[in-house]
């Protein structure tokens, strides 16, 4: 539920004609993912216990960077995508790093009869994979993001992967992992490929973000079918105490 300082986007915002996956976060939060949702104004962010994102307008104004620091409190720490952010006095920028966002209409999908549906009785076991594997955020209730997918070795979960931001029309593939012990086996690919294809019986077309230092993996996605749709940079602010 909104606070009372919460709320939707504001029309003009809302009639901008942009592509789905050029705005993910706020593209999931106005549908999909609403019940994650806290707004103000034009800004909004998942719920702490499900994501880290924050979603924003690609040029902030000063009452964006005020919504902002409401919604993320003093001294906040969040990330924001695109290049050229003007930081206001009293923000800090902390570090940055390239990424790519890459189309997956192509992929080949199948189901592999290996992968069983991951639920919360098995967050546990998923985080402790999340520490070993390190593929990026999964917080306690990021699985009620999507449907998640695992493969089992003698009953211990060994790979994984699943759905994340859900904007109309695509749903990104995230989580992506294999414990060092068990990578070369092409878990992942097969972990991929059947998230992918849940996403295709909906109709609907899958993406991924990766870092772009990250090349064996954008190489790895390449060759499953991913084509490369956007350049982008994640910079780290922190908000004024």
């Amino acid at each position: 539920m909104k606070t009372a300082v919460e709320s939707l986007a504001g029309p003009s915002d809302q009639q901008l004609e942009i592509h789905p996956l050029d705005d993910p976060v706020r593209q999931s939060l106005r549908g999909h993912h609403a019940r994650f949702a806290h707004w103000v104004g034009r800004v909004a962010r998942y719920d702490s216990t499900v994501a880290p994102f924050v979603g924003h307008p690609p040029e902030l104004d000063d009452q964006d960077w005020d919504d902002l620091h409401t919604l993320i409190g003093p001294g906040g720490i969040t990330g924001l995508r695109g290049f050229g952010h003007q930081l206001p006095t009293g923000w800090t920028a902390l570090d940055h790093f390239g990424s790519v966002q890459m189309d997956g209409s192509a992929l080949e999908v199948a189901v592999d009869p290996q992968a069983r549906v991951l639920g919360t009785e098995d967050v546990p076991e998923i985080l402790a994979l999340i520490e070993r594997a390190k593929p990026g955020p999964f917080l306690p209730r990021t699985i009620e993001m999507g449907t998640y997918y695992g493969i089992h070795v003698d009953g211990a979960l060994v790979a994984m992967a699943g759905e994340r931001m859900h904007p109309p029309g695509w749903t990104e593939i995230s989580a992506v992992c294999t414990d060092s012990a068990f990578r070369g086996r092409g878990l992942g690919t097969r972990l991929v490929r059947t998230v992918a294809a849940g996403i295709r019986d909906r109709g609907e077309r899958p993406f991924l973000h990766a870092v772009q230092s990250n090349t064996n993996a954008i190489r790895l996605y390449e060759s499953l079918g991913f084509t490369l749709r956007k350049s982008s940079q994640l910079t780290r602010v922190q908000a004024p105490r």
